[in-house]
Formats: C-alpha cells, sequence, structure tokens
C-alpha cells in the first residue's frame, strides 16, 4: 500500500512539473525582412603570363622580364605591392639547362586586387601583348559589405516587429518583448561574364590591349529575421 501511494505521489510530482514547463504565453511568429543591391567596387584580376619565342625563334622573352613588367604596372597604377600575388606556377624550373632551352616556357599567374576599375586597362596596356596567355575577372566584392550586412540585419529585425505589431493591433492584441530570434541569411554573389582574351589575341593586335568585355551583375544581399513575440 505504501509502495502504491508513494507511485502515485512519484507520478503526481512528474506530472506538476511537466507542466510547468509548458509555455502557456500567447505568442505570435513572424519573419521580417531586408534585403538590397550593390555595385562592386573591388575586383580580383586573374592574369597568365607566359616565356614567349621571337627574333624568329632565336630569342626567349623570359618569365622574369614579363613578371618585372607587371610589377611595374602594378605601381605605375597606383596599386599597393601587396596587392600583387602569385597564384601558380608552371613548367618554372630554375635549372640553366631549361632556361637556356627555347622549348621550354615559363608560365606564372597572378591574382591582383583592383579597387579603382579604371586602373584595369592601365594595367593590362603595360604589359607585352605576346606575353599575356589570357586574363579574366577572378572575383569582387563590395568594399563596406560587413556595414551593410549590419544594416540589413538590423532592418529585417525592425520589419518583423513592426509586422507583429500590426498584425496584433487588427485583432485588438498588444505586442510584448520578443522570445526567440533566429538569422536567415540569402547573400549572391553571382560570376561575372567577360570575354577571355588569350595570347594569341593580343598579339593580333599590340597596340590595344585591353581588358575583356565585363557585365557586373550586382551583388545581392537578402536577410530574415525568424522572430517570435510575446502576446500581452
Amino acid at each position: 500500500m505504501k509502495q502504491l501511494i508513494l507511485s502515485l505521489l512519484i507520478g503526481t510530482q512528474a506530472l506538476i512539473s511537466h507542466a510547468q514547463t509548458i509555455d502557456v504565453r500567447k505568442k505570435i511568429d513572424v519573419v521580417g525582412t531586408a534585403e538590397t543591391e550593390v555595385t562592386p567596387d573591388i575586383i580580383y584580376l586573374n592574369i597568365s603570363l607566359k616565356e614567349y619565342v621571337t627574333n624568329n625563334g632565336k630569342k626567349k622573352v623570359e618569365i622574369e622580364e614579363l613578371e618585372h613588367q607587371l610589377q611595374t604596372a602594378v605601381l605605375g597604377a597606383g596599386l599597393p605591392k601587396e596587392d600583387l600575388m602569385i597564384n601558380n606556377i608552371a613548367s618554372y624550373n630554375w635549372d640553366w639547362t631549361g632556361k637556356k632551352n627555347l622549348d621550354f616556357l615559363a608560365r606564372k599567374q597572378y591574382r591582383i586586387k583592383v579597387a579603382d576599375l579604371s586602373k584595369v586597362n592601365q594595367l593590362i596596356s603595360a604589359i607585352d601583348p605576346k606575353g599575356i596567355e589570357y586574363s579574366g575577372i577572378d572575383g569582387y566584392d563590395y568594399s563596406k559589405i560587413e556595414t551593410l550586412k549590419k544594416d540589413l540585419k538590423i532592418k529585417a529585425l525592425q520589419n518583423a516587429k513592426e509586422k507583429a505589431n500590426y498584425l496584433l493591433e487588427a485583432i485588438g492584441e498588444k505586442l510584448g518583448g520578443p522570445i526567440d530570434i533566429q538569422e536567415i541569411n540569402d547573400e549572391y554573389y553571382p560570376t561575372p561574364r567577360y570575354r577571355a582574351v588569350t595570347m594569341n589575341a593580343m598579339a593580333a593586335d599590340a597596340t590595344s590591349a585591353s581588358m575583356p568585355d565585363i557585365d557586373f551583375k550586382k551583388i545581392k544581399l537578402k536577410y530574415q529575421m525568424h522572430t517570435v513575440f510575446e502576446v500581452k
């Protein structure tokens, strides 16, 4: 009998404890949204230099000379030297036999950060066009992206509160404080479209070396705040 009473007491306490954990507050669940589009103001230019043979196949224009032209072009455009980076090295060997062999053509790929888009043509035109194997856009960004993200998150949260408030007013209820806030991100960095420039195309018109035709799509940022508010 005592065991039965004890079991009933334990069961009753468990039910009371479970009831106490149930949230009986009235709530409203809404999603606030804020979005915008911005034009990229930072470009990452990808350029590959390749040695070539000239003077009826008797002389090689070496990678060091082409690289020096690129470094000079970067500094001449007023870009920081740290914005020029080596991406890859192919068929490159410091062995003297490779250097003397005219069939041994070294390649180097570089990545250049360009904040002033008007500098792009200046960079390309300052390099021997026959030494440019190809060039293109490796990526792009927006310089004030973090500030923009913060502003959008705040606006999304404010939008959620505004939405919850007018919905409750429509039924004669009042908005309380937030119970739960969850962030939902939707960032879109589209790949730029461009016309590839090859070494042969550049060599065909050495007097008018220029960047590929670029169609810059805007960076789209969208933030949503999934928010639960208490109803007073």
